[in-house]
């Protein structure tokens, strides 16, 4: 059995300007996630063409020791806790599949993800079988929506409800932020339809392990999409060659901080 939930993202940006926002918040949340000898290695970050589908690929490590729940450590022997992210980008389409290689064929999170330059309307955008995607929940992730961070997380700064561009203007979003974007004919707008498939077979824990897994995943795409915005002022005149730049540049910070330093970021290790 496998546990299936789209995610819906609105932001106040065109889809072309999403994909530099994106790969820049990518590489900056990462250093944010990574010390102690733990967050994320980067193995490759390279262009990819296969099946007329073209794009970058990167594979990443994530060790995860500290970062998974006491529940999950109970059965995690020494060194399980290592995950393989591999993921093609050919945007406005991208795939992400996790694995783990103690699980092996009883574990995998996939990602997909449409970016459409709509306020979320569309219905099935990943052309499921109609009888799945009934039974698909669909979840709407409103960054300008305090109720929906964990206290933990929560940052000003990261605040889409405060925050206004220097650059563009756009913010801060009200209540109603939403309503006023359908009316603007100034302001862009765009949905990421991110539908995520999780697999976790393991008698007694599956159904604890992959709702554990979603709500996880809700909090990873709210945190990042309200930094996305609020972070709009640092990439909103980058060019893909400033970011290809910047990934290289990171990678390298990624491998020393891992290995020094102390573990940062987000844990789930009190759920």
């Amino acid at each position: 059995m496998v546990l299936i939930k789209e995610f819906r993202v609105v932001l106040p940006c065109s889809v072309e300007e999403y994909q530099v926002g994106q790969l820049y918040s990518v590489a900056e949340a990462s250093k944010n996630e990574t010390g102690g000898g733990e967050g994320i290695e980067v193995l490759k970050n390279e262009p990819y063409e296969k099946d007329g589908e073209k794009g970058q690929y990167t594979h990443k490590i994530y060790h995860l020791k500290s970062k998974v729940p006491g529940f999950v450590k109970l059965f995690a022997p020494e060194g399980s806790l290592v995950f393989h992210e591999k993921a093609w980008n050919a945007f406005p389409y991208c795939r992400t599949i996790v694995t783990n290689e103690y699980m092996k064929d009883d574990f995998f999170i996939k990602i997909e993800t449409w970016h459409k330059p709509d306020m979320g309307t569309q219905e099935n955008v990943h052309c499921l079988d109609p009888n799945i995607w009934k039974s698909v929940d669909v979840i709407d992730i409103d960054i300008a929506d305090r109720s929906q961070v964990e206290h933990a997380d929560y940052k000003a700064s990261e605040d889409p409800a405060i925050f206004q561009s220097v650059k563009t203007k756009r913010g801060p979003l009200g209540p109603n932020w939403k309503k006023e974007l359908v009316n603007s004919e100034d302001c862009p707008r765009m949905c990421a339809y991110k539908l995520v498939t999780i697999k976790f077979k393991w008698w007694g824990l599956q159904n604890k392990v992959e709702s554990f897994i979603q709500k996880q995943e809700k909090r990873i795409f709210t945190n990042f999409h309200r930094q996305l915005f609020c972070w709009i002022d640092d990439w909103i005149d980058l060019t893909m060659e400033d970011i290809r730049r910047m990934e290289d540049k990171t990678q390298r910070e990624l491998e020393a901080m891992r290995k020094g330093g102390a573990i940062r970021g987000t844990s789930a290790a009190d759920q």
